[in-house]
């Protein structure tokens, strides 16, 4: 996809701090999510939008994991620090780690309070093997009207040794 002359905006939902990775937790000062935003940012161009709740997750892994899925049971809409609009964009870059099988519940307060008809959306994602999980079918169901691209999920302890996949991810768009 040629990215020249489309106003790109890249949305991540990223989370710092305790993460799991392979049988170890490690604390994040920057969220993998993040880092493969970054990574996208340099080929594309596009604007970055971290998408940010106004409350915070628990630190812990665990806990984050409980509170992550006592939001997806209550089908809460967590409000954000900024609400960005999208109106502006052609490609929508969504990414986020998959909690709970799913795109995390700021996410989804990103998606239902924008209109992405007509917009080129293309997910990424970071698990530690979760892979997408069934947050693509979950986007599609939230952006009617859109046209969903083929996204690319990695794990999370590789994406900073994984700049050329995303290049050539981007590539075939």
């Amino acid at each position: 996809m040629d990215f020249a002359g489309k106003k790109v905006l890249i949305a991540y939902f990223s989370k710092r701090g305790e993460n799991w990775w392979i049988k170890d937790l490690q604390s994040l000062k920057v969220g993998n999510t993040e880092k493969m935003a970054v990574l996208i940012q340099k080929t594309t161009g596009g604007d970055l939008y971290p998408i940010v709740a106004k409350k915070d997750y628990p630190d812990g892994y665990y806990a984050c994991c409980d509170a992550a899925k006592l939001e997806l049971q209550s089908k809460v809409r967590p409000e954000l620090v900024e609400l960005k609009k999208v109106d502006a964009y052609d490609i929508i870059f969504i990414g986020y780690p998959t909690w709970c099988g799913t795109l995390p519940m700021p996410i989804f307060t990103f998606l239902e309070a924008n209109n992405f008809q007509g917009k080129i959306v293309i997910p990424f994602n970071t698990s530690e093997g979760s892979g997408f999980g069934h947050g693509v079918k979950d986007l599609q169901n939230v952006c009617p009207g859109a046209s969903i691209k083929n996204g690319l999920a990695l794990r999370g302890h590789l994406v900073e040794e994984s700049e050329k996949e995303i290049q050539t991810w981007l590539k075939t768009l």
